[in-house]
């Protein structure tokens, strides 16, 4: 099918696209909030710490390595928990110790390498540009003190479950004074209160990650025939790393703000 509209590809009419004409708008759901003070939940940060770490790592290539020409990598973290507990505060609300904080991740790194082209001359290295990417991970707890905190955690409200019976006077039957009863809860029920909280988990932010690393290889060979006597290939590497990185741990709270 044929489309004849001036200024047109295909199926889309370019004269006629709205982001060549001015859109419309309207306010839509005012905040409704009055002069004064006003409260609010917010993501509240509790603190900001930079945390180190050492990691060995042997790194094995699918192909002869020549040379390493460059490694680009990237911190990912994926799990950062503060574990918050009843016994870290006391009867002011106060934290009187420090709280854990584990931490787990990974380092991403691609590695970029030139590996000996098969058909290369005896006298001379003809070499191809390849690349392999590896997840180096990590896991460690750190403690964060009690005057590390900007602002301190709020502490999770515990869950609660209680038992209530009523009593119940029972005729004993055969075989018993008939002015007798058992007295007693009725054991062919249950009764209870539970009450549940759902409380704000504190969540973590990375900042900015800082790796100092020193690579390896621990099974070099010369290259075979007349090459260059000075050169040769690997196939693994130990790469001895410091990795420094800031989170910033945050929790959402109610906050009090002056309006406007």
């Amino acid at each position: 099918m044929t489309n004849n509209h001036k200024g047109s590809h295909g199926c889309v009419n370019i004269n006629k696209s709205a982001s060549m004409e001015q859109c419309e708008n309207v306010t839509v759901n005012p905040p409704l909030v009055d002069a004064g003070p006003t409260i609010v939940q917010l993501p509240i940060t509790l603190a900001e710490i930079r945390v180190t770490s050492n990691l060995v790592a042997n790194i094995h290539f699918p192909d002869p390595v020549l040379e390493i020409k460059d490694i680009k990598k990237r911190v990912k973290i994926v799990q950062c928990r503060l574990l918050l507990g009843g016994n870290t505060v006391g009867e002011d609300g106060l934290l009187t110790r420090p709280v854990p904080l584990f931490i787990k991740g990974f380092i991403r790194k691609n590695i970029q390498y030139a590996t000996p082209c098969p058909t290369a001359k005896s006298d001379c290295v003809a070499s191809e540009m390849r690349s392999l990417t590896v997840d180096v991970p990590f896991e460690c707890v750190t403690n964060i003190q009690p005057d590390q905190f900007f602002t301190n955690p709020i502490i999770p409200d515990l869950n609660t479950r209680n038992e209530f019976d009523f009593f119940r006077a029972q005729n004993l039957g055969h075989g018993f004074p008939e002015k007798d009863q058992l007295l007693s809860s009725d054991l062919s029920q249950f009764h209870q209160v539970s009450e549940q909280f759902y409380n704000q988990l504190p969540f973590c932010e990375l900042i900015s990650s800082r790796i100092v690393q020193w690579d390896e290889a621990i099974d070099r060979y010369p290259l075979p025939g007349n090459g260059p006597f000075e050169e040769g290939t690997f196939e693994t590497i130990v790469e001895k790393s410091m990795l420094d990185f800031t989170i910033k741990v945050l929790q959402k709270q109610q906050v009090r703000i002056q309006a406007l």
